[in-house]
């Protein structure tokens, strides 16, 4: 078990999903957790939750509005002293088949999923370069890998990112900050509990390990991706995906 005492993590989107799944399994590791998310009362739900296993904050904040995030982070930061660990997970869903796709889906998946990991990135980095330490892991996903029918907007978001954060880790990696992306499968969230048992199973029989993955499943990757087991490893994109994609 990875200990985190001391360390001060920050998740966006974290209020739910998989982002509150990682918030728990850090806070469980000792770290104090910062939960970022747009709605006030999810912040709220989310840290009063984790606070009955350890040490979490909430903030309130949009991660595309950058002199907002500007202003947020140097607040984490006079508040708690500094970060240790930036977790970009805020992002969405607006599928559509390409013909029918109105730019404004487009835009909007664009802006929250990549434009939003750019902004918390560089606000971030500020502090951490000034520390000389730090790690980003950016939650991309297996469809940033393979793209997808009707996610045109998603699978470019979750590519970009995954591009964006190789081109980080080799500008970062002079002041000791690691950047890595992880890119989850099929996972149980509220997401993927709408899909049919129908599309589960078909998705069941393309997984070798023949089965969907839990949030935890991840939160245990961005855990061993904060810590020093991982001191060396950084540009990488690691799937947790249950064989779906080996590349």
């Amino acid at each position: 078990m990875h200990d985190f005492k001391g360390n001060i993590v920050l998740i966006t989107g974290s209020a739910r999903g998989i982002g509150f799944a990682i918030a728990e399994r850090f806070v469980k590791s000792g770290a104090s957790v910062i939960v970022m998310d747009i709605s006030a009362e999810a912040v709220q739900n989310a840290v009063d939750k984790l606070k009955q296993s350890g040490t979490a904050y909430g903030y309130t904040g949009n991660v595309t509005d950058s002199a907002g995030m500007e202003a947020l982070f140097a607040q984490v930061v006079k508040d708690h002293g500094k970060i240790d660990t930036l977790i970009n997970n805020a992002g969405i869903t607006r599928d559509n088949l390409m013909l029918r796709m109105k730019e404004e889906e487009w835009q909007m998946v664009l802006d929250i999923n990549l434009k939003g990991s750019f902004i918390c990135t560089q606000k971030a980095f500020k502090h951490m370069m000034k520390a000389r330490s730090g790690s980003i892991i950016n939650i991309a996903s297996v469809i940033g890998l393979m793209g997808n029918a009707g996610q045109a907007n998603y699978a470019a978001s979750k590519g970009g990112m995954i591009a964006f954060t190789k081109s980080c880790a080799k500008e970062f990696a002079s002041r000791n900050v690691r950047v890595n992306a992880v890119a989850p499968g099929f996972i149980e969230t509220e997401m993927t509990a709408t899909l049919s048992d129908e599309v589960k199973a078909s998705y069941g029989n393309a997984i070798p390990l023949g089965k969907m993955g839990s949030p935890d499943d991840v939160a245990r990757l961005c855990l061993f991706l904060a810590s020093e087991d991982s001191a060396y490893i950084t540009g990488q994109t690691i799937a947790v995906d249950g064989g779906l994609t080996m590349h």
